[in-house]
């Protein structure tokens, strides 16, 4: 099944990404200088210890010029949480120079209501729909791979030992599969890795952010990703993976 293009959504996001561009001499194909993106990170409308702006200002001060702000959500909190972070997201836009993006993190929902809860979410004004994968830290219910996928949603985060046939589905869905400097969660990367390169599915490198600490720069990023076995060549397009989410969904936004 194939995404299918979401239409009639309130959106707040104003600002797009224009990176300088570079060309390679050899190729002649331009080629995105990288910088810092993030696309999964919390705050204290969950788990998180800073609130939005808080968070959006320290992610400036460490060089990130993006960042999604995903809170994790169900069915109790969806209505609370997204609207809450929609609208800090539009009135810090205003003030800072890194872009923000509002979304969601679905988070151990049984995995028949994944669906309702991405559109819900959506609808809500999100303009990033991550779903909580299978990761081998935790207890996530066998199957919410294969529903968030199924779902469309944007990101699969720290998706564990995911499946071939899951990853192939993923890159047909068009759902980027997470990469993540989490602790915990970081220890099926090389497995992520492999199956997703094999696959041809989307990554992206995430931190899933909690408090400072968490944050990374892009350096740190590069380990990461190295660490999982991707090679340098594949490295660069990982991170042009998120440059692209951004600048597509600022360029949604200049539409409207």
């Amino acid at each position: 099944m194939k995404r299918e293009k979401r239409e009639g959504q309130e959106r707040h996001f104003p600002r797009v990404l224009h990176f300088p561009l570079f060309f390679d001499i050899s190729s002649k194909i331009p080629a995105y200088y990288y910088v810092m993106i993030d696309l999964h990170t919390h705050t204290l409308l969950s788990d998180g210890v800073l609130l939005p702006a808080e968070l959006v200002q320290r992610a400036h001060n460490a060089g990130y010029k993006a960042i999604g702000i995903t809170d994790h959500v169900d069915m109790s909190n969806i209505d609370f949480v997204v609207p809450r972070i929609v609208e800090a997201s539009k009135e810090l836009a205003a003030y800072s120079k890194t872009t923000i993006i509002p979304g969601a993190e679905i988070t151990h929902v049984p995995p028949p209501l994944i669906r309702k809860l991405v559109e819900k979410a959506r609808s809500l004004g999100a303009q990033l729909v991550v779903v909580h994968g299978e990761t081998v830290a935790e207890p996530v219910i066998p199957g919410t791979n294969r529903a968030a996928i199924e779902s469309s949603a944007d990101i699969l985060s720290h998706p564990g030992l995911i499946s071939m046939e899951d990853a192939v589905l993923a890159k047909e869905n068009g759902v980027m599969l997470e990469i993540t400097s989490r602790k915990g969660h970081s220890l099926s990367n090389g497995h992520v890795a492999k199956i997703a390169m094999a696959a041809g599915a989307t990554m992206i490198i995430n931190t899933d952010s909690h408090s400072p600490d968490d944050l990374i720069s892009i350096h740190r990023a590069k380990i990461v990703l190295s660490a999982a076995g991707i090679p340098e060549e594949s490295i660069d397009t990982i991170f042009a993976n998120s440059q692209k989410f951004v600048d597509t969904t600022g360029r949604n936004e200049c539409r409207k």
